[in-house]
């Protein structure tokens, strides 16, 4: 394996599917001695796709003010 002019390398996909390395997967170099390891961040530093997802539907949460019953008249098309 050969590392690019950019400082890339290419992880093998058998290796990346073992280890669950996903794209956008957080990761930190670690050096022992005269060996560098790979290893998935323990704290990722940008927000889950998820996460962001919930944080936005806590902003934007609105005040229910109709009852159960109220909503499922609605629903049924009740006058």
């Amino acid at each position: 394996m050969r590392i690019t002019t950019k400082g890339q390398v290419t992880i093998p996909q058998e290796i990346r599917e073992r280890m669950g390395l996903l794209p956008n997967t957080e990761v930190e170099f670690k050096v022992e001695g005269d060996a560098v390891r790979l290893v998935k961040a323990a704290v990722s530093r940008r927000p889950t796709r998820g996460a962001r997802l919930i944080e936005h539907l806590e902003r934007s949460r609105g005040v229910l003010t109709m009852t159960t019953e109220e909503i499922m008249a609605l629903t049924r098309g009740e006058p």
